[in-house]
């Protein structure tokens, strides 16, 4: 029994906010920006446009794609940083406002840019042991919401966004294999304090902000990343010639193209969405994906591999065939 990707979606707010724009409000220019991180432009959320509206939207896409209705999938996976509330789950609303009248089971899942990857290996494992049929799995994010706006360093590089996939069981292959790692000495260089008060009945402001040492995790995304795109073909005894697509997190095109390079594997075998829409975190590999399917890239059989890297450290892989 496979976990295979039978539709995608995604979804994009419609606010633009472009280089030229954002060198207004911060002393850069596009030609930094673009010469350092590749982005040209990101999308920022509305009010209205909260994670379970560009969630719900990028799941009802995926289920489209994938011919199902809500009432057929058995379990729903958010993989998000930026939920609406701190409980419930940003799962359990967008089951509400997908109408579903199915209680199927529905939980966030916290492992900031790789929570994507990590909530396909979760999904795999169900769908393998025949526990569910039909998972939804959403990567979600509103980065806006916690950035420092007079902060250049940072500003510059997040969007917001979401991307889903519907993972169904088959007897073909899907998933083959995925690899998933963590280590949490690294915390300090990449990431959100919650501020949260210490202590009960204060009166504490809940203000928080994004801090990363930049070049610290560069370093340190390049080496894990292609670390564990070499585990996950030799764990499966496949080349790199032997992968056709790599759909990597989309944080940093100097990262992106040094993992490509490690691995032998051209940039026209990449799939790049980060000129448009900047770092989504846990959004950045569906969305991508949903992309290449949808411009027709991806043919059925070809494999690819997904891959993410973020806050914690949490890093991982996906094997999949199409």
């Amino acid at each position: 029994m496979y976990a295979k990707i039978a539709g995608t979606g995604s979804c994009l707010p419609e606010y633009i906010l472009s280089n030229d724009e954002l060198s207004k409000r911060v002393e850069t220019s596009d030609e930094w920006i673009q010469k350092r991180v590749g982005i040209a432009e990101r999308r920022i959320a509305s009010a209205e446009e909260d994670n379970t509206f560009l969630a719900a939207t990028a799941a009802q896409k995926a289920l489209d794609a994938a011919g199902l209705s809500p009432e057929d999938i058995d379990l729903i996976l958010v993989a998000t940083a930026t939920g609406d509330y701190v409980m419930p789950s940003t799962a359990v609303r967008v089951q509400h406002a997908l109408n579903m009248e199915k209680t199927a089971m529905a939980f966030d899942i916290s492992a900031a840019c790789s929570g994507f990857i990590y909530g396909l290996d979760i999904a795999k494992t169900y769908i393998e042991n025949k526990v569910h049929q039909h998972i939804l799995v959403i990567g979600c994010e509103r980065m806006s919401r916690l950035m420092n706006w007079e902060d250049r360093s940072t500003c510059v590089l997040f969007g917001d966004g979401a991307g889903a996939v519907v993972l169904s069981a088959s007897s073909t292959p899907g998933i083959i294999g995925s690899c998933c790692h963590a280590s949490g000495k690294y915390t300090d260089l990449l990431c959100v304090k919650n501020n949260l008060p210490k202590e009960a009945f204060s009166k504490q402001a809940l203000q928080t902000s994004l801090n990363m040492e930049g070049n610290k995790v560069f370093r340190y995304a390049v080496e894990m990343l292609g670390a564990v795109v070499e585990e996950i073909l030799e764990q499966h005894q496949l080349t790199k010639s032997d992968i056709d697509w790599l759909i990597p997190h989309q944080a940093n095109e100097r990262i992106i193209a040094a993992t490509a390079k490690r691995l032998g594997v051209g940039m026209d075998q990449v799939i790049l969405t980060l000129k448009t829409h900047g770092n989504t975190s846990s959004a950045s590999v569906p969305l991508a994906l949903d992309v290449a399917m949808r411009d027709g890239r991806i043919k059925p059989g070809q494999k690819a591999i997904l891959e993410a890297f973020g806050s914690g450290f949490v890093w991982g892989a996906i094997l999949v065939q199409f």
